[in-house]
């Protein structure tokens, strides 16, 4: 059953558990375009991101080198928790 987390705006996003490297789960506002992510370092949101983007690294074979190279490095991020 997805997880549910306290986004930094009032409400609930359901966070899709994601395995391989620090990556633990990921969740997707499509209203104010923010990814969160949860890592084994702590949670953090990354604006600006499409919903295509969050589809692409929920269902790639490798979600952790997708987020690496496409999310984390592309998008501005600031750490929630």
């Amino acid at each position: 059953m997805p997880r549910r987390i306290e986004a930094t705006q009032p409400g609930t996003m359901e966070m899709k558990r994601l395995s391989g490297g620090n990556l633990r789960s990921a969740g997707y506002d499509a209203t104010r375009r923010v990814l969160v992510v949860e890592l084994t370092s702590g949670t953090f949101e990354y604006g600006g991101v499409s919903a295509d983007t969050f589809r692409r690294l929920v269902s790639a074979s490798s979600p952790w080198s997708f987020f690496r190279d496409s999310i984390d490095e592309e998008y501005p991020a600031k750490r929630v928790r």
